[in-house]
């Protein structure tokens, strides 16, 4: 029964993941298809479009490529940031015994494309794009796990959940610290005061959603003034967010059957009466006390991230002109490519079965090492945090950014067919 409960929240998950990825390409075919058509100008006249607020003491005013890449990216690393406490306090991460594969994985994933890169980088101006292949696109590559069915164990989805979970984490610090430039530290310090209360609050199972969202926005706004990116704040305000419950489930089950025993021993009218009305009121308050503030926060955003703002993401930035006119930086392309195919598979599948050999990591339980390599060469599926990273590192020097992108489609399409093949004959 607890495994029941355990699992199926799971699969859930994956189903979503599964869903987005197929929506994830589906966005970015539509966006190369649109960006090379004769419509081509409308695709880059409304990405470009400004909107925003402007007044006599105030403005913000900015295309609408950037209120996604700025403002709904925000959404989907506090959804990460909900996603990465979770993991680390009850998840598969919260022990030592647990994290040691996964963690093994995504250091292999992290130090040896970023090591690549560096060896096959020849040319200064791009040197700085070695965060591009670092992390996973865990909606794409769970859809093609989801494709294989029953061959692929459970064990294996949540191998990848969890390593890909330690990529996020890595690229939100590789960005916080990297990426960031002209700091302005006032702005950061107004910025951590809203933040510590919210902490506060937190420690002491004190959830207001109001507050926090128009914290969130006042907090959003700082970081994107302050110099540091402004999805950072939204990782940040996640940490905030209590994960334990205002009551244990038993005195919730308690309070369940007294009230429905109270309800159905009330009045029977063909509507409700006073007494009935009040009690489902006591329901839906002993409800909202049994539940996890993150866990909620997180359950009710992942459509919206999956299904919304995922696939919104790729459709905008996706859209490379593939005409006479294209400046590829040939290098880099290549670079990125090759740093995403054999720099993810070699370093994960390396430093993991390292981890094994002294015994510091143990496979998963039903997985064979086959499988390890196969899931390593899924990983360089990097599409969504790699657009995001080059957007970064390109923003002044943009004739580059599409050089990345093609890239990144190229390592990210050949990873996913060769990891689809291995896993493929190595599961039966």
């Amino acid at each position: 029964m607890i495994d029941k409960l355990i699992i199926t929240p799971f699969q859930k998950f994956v189903k979503i993941e599964s869903f987005s990825g197929i929506l994830l390409f589906i966005a970015t075919l539509l966006a190369l298809i649109w960006a090379n058509s004769p419509l081509s100008h409308l695709y880059d006249s409304l990405w470009q479009y400004k909107i925003g607020i402007t007044t006599s003491n105030f403005e913000l005013n900015k295309p609408i490529i950037l209120w996604i890449n700025d403002g709904l990216m925000a959404v989907f690393f506090f959804l990460i940031g909900l996603e990465i406490k979770r993991e680390l306090l009850i998840g598969e991460l919260n022990t030592v015994r647990k994290a040691s594969f996964p963690f093994f994985a995504a250091l292999g994933g992290v130090l040896i494309p970023v090591a690549m890169f560096f060896l096959l980088n020849n040319n200064q101006s791009t040197s700085n794009a070695w965060g591009i292949p670092m992390a996973t696109d865990i909606a794409f590559s769970l859809a093609i796990l989801n494709i294989l069915g029953k061959r692929i164990p459970l064990g294996l989805k949540v191998f990848l959940t969890a390593f890909a979970i330690i990529d996020d984490l890595i690229a939100v610090l590789v960005i916080a610290i990297f990426y960031s430039n002209n700091i302005e530290w006032i702005l950061l310090a107004y910025a951590a005061i809203p933040l510590v209360i919210l902490a506060f609050l937190s420690y002491r199972k004190i959830y207001l959603p109001y507050l926090i969202f128009i914290i969130g926005v006042l907090v959003w706004y700082l970081f994107l003034k302050s110099g540091i990116h402004p999805t950072i704040a939204g990782v940040l305000m996640a940490f905030t967010i209590p994960i334990r419950q205002k009551i244990d489930i038993k005195t919730y089950s308690h309070k369940l059957m007294g009230i429905a025993k109270d309800i159905e021993e009330s009045c029977e009218k063909p509507i409700l009466c006073d007494h009935q009305i009040e009690q489902i009121d006591n329901l839906e308050d002993w409800t909202s006390k049994v539940q996890s503030p993150l866990q909620h926060l997180e359950h009710k955003l992942h459509n919206w991230v999956a299904f919304f703002i995922m696939p919104v993401f790729a459709l905008a930035n996706a859209g490379i002109k593939f005409g006479t006119d294209i400046n590829l930086e040939l290098p880099l392309a290549i670079n990125i490519a090759l740093c995403l195919i054999i720099g993810k598979s070699i370093g994960i599948s390396l430093i993991s079965f390292i981890g094994i050999k002294l015994k510091l990591a143990e496979l998963p339980k039903g997985v064979k090492a086959i499988q390890v390599v196969g899931i390593a060469f899924l990983a360089g599926i990097g599409f969504t945090m790699a657009i995001f990273i080059a957007n970064l590192v390109f923003v002044t020097n943009p004739e580059n950014i599409d050089s990345a992108k093609i890239g990144i489609l190229i390592g990210s399409f050949i990873s996913g067919v060769i990891g689809y093949l291995i896993l493929r004959i190595g599961s039966h």
